[in-house]
């Protein structure tokens, strides 16, 4: 071997080699796709004639590349390839302006990843419980976990680990119990390249009790009678919103149902209609909050009744906050939420 070439072990995905007096090398092993590309990097110390690249990829990919320049220039070489793990063998050719020439073995893995996926559904969050489940689209490294109380405290943050497990295993996190309600749940969640993505959870909604407003069968105007009601409601509602709106960007979603009374189809355009002016009636007494509505007419009843029964319990409307779209656990139907 010539003695300007001198060997060196960098800590890499496997050992990769470089040259200490004339050139060295180094690994930009891991790449997002989209943003760049693994690549293998030459630096040149000393004067050389010349270098070459040669390198076969796991699937049978060759890369010949050659280059030089003078001292002080590191040569960049982007290594092209499917997203995905691929392993390099092959070697770095130098040559010498005395016309000698060395060479040493290349080996080394590389990553290009697409973006990883964090997926937490609606039914794997469990309050209660102190607990939830998330899927990651690759091997799972660990997860940085925060949960914020409405008291302004934490009832946890630290860091949970995981042993590579394989994309789209459900990952089970839990929380100690602490004072409040759970206003914010934070993730962070890294692969086993340390590649991570993040997710902020709003696992929460608040009722607002408040007085129903009587409307006048089959109408969905507000008598001026029952305008009190919604003044109260108003003032409950911007109560809760000074409370729980420091944790986010919160929303008030008004919901509207009827008795058994009439068509199905009708009562459920009706409910629409009521929802439509109680969310209107907020917004006009100062509720700068979004505001969104829909109807459930007869098919969500307080209280199940034969049809056409007059039950008064079932003409109802329900205010809830939350962050957001709430989870109505006895929808006949998957909401259509209407902006106001």
């Amino acid at each position: 071997m010539d003695p300007r070439l001198l060997l060196l072990s960098l800590a890499l995905v496997s050992p990769l080699p470089a040259f200490a007096d004339a050139i060295r090398v180094s690994l930009e092993g891991r790449a997002a796709l989209g943003e760049n590309l693994p690549a293998l990097l030459v630096h040149i110390d000393e004067p050389i004639a010349g270098f070459e690249v040669k390198l076969k990829r796991g699937d049978g990919k060759v890369v010949d590349v050659k280059g030089g320049g003078k001292p002080g220039i590191t040569r960049r070489i982007e290594l092209e390839q499917p997203e995905g793990r691929f392993h390099y063998e092959g070697e770095l050719v130098v040559r010498f302006a005395d016309a000698e020439s060395g060479s040493l073995p290349l080996s080394f893995d590389t990553e290009l990843n697409g973006p990883l996926k964090l997926e937490v559904r609606p039914e794997d969050v469990d309050v209660e419980k102190r607990q939830l489940r998330f899927l990651l689209s690759r091997p799972a490294g660990r997860v940085e976990l925060t949960v914020l109380m409405d008291t302004g405290k934490k009832a946890f943050e630290g860091e949970v680990a995981f042993k590579g497990e394989p994309a789209g295993t459900p990952l089970p996190v839990s929380w100690p119990a602490a004072e409040g309600r759970v206003m914010k749940v934070t993730l962070r969640a890294f692969d086993t390249s340390d590649f991570y993505t993040g997710v902020d959870l709003f696992p929460w909604r608040v009722d607002i009790p408040h007085e129903e407003v009587g409307f006048a069968s089959g109408r969905a105007d507000i008598p001026a009678s029952e305008r009190g009601k919604l003044d109260r409601s108003h003032a409950q509602l911007a109560e809760a919103l000074a409370k729980y709106g420091r944790f986010a960007a919160v929303r008030l979603y008004v919901l509207g149902h009827t008795d058994t009374v009439g068509a199905s189809a009708d009562n459920r355009e009706l409910s629409l209609k009521r929802a439509r002016s109680i969310a209107a009636a907020f917004r006009q007494r100062g509720l700068k909050v979004p505001i969104f509505y829909e109807g459930f007419g007869e098919e969500s009843p307080a209280v199940p009744t034969p049809d056409e029964t007059a039950e008064a319990a079932n003409r109802r409307a329900e205010y809830i906050i939350a962050v957001e779209d709430p989870v109505l656990k006895q929808a006949p139907f998957a909401p259509r939420w209407r902006k106001l």
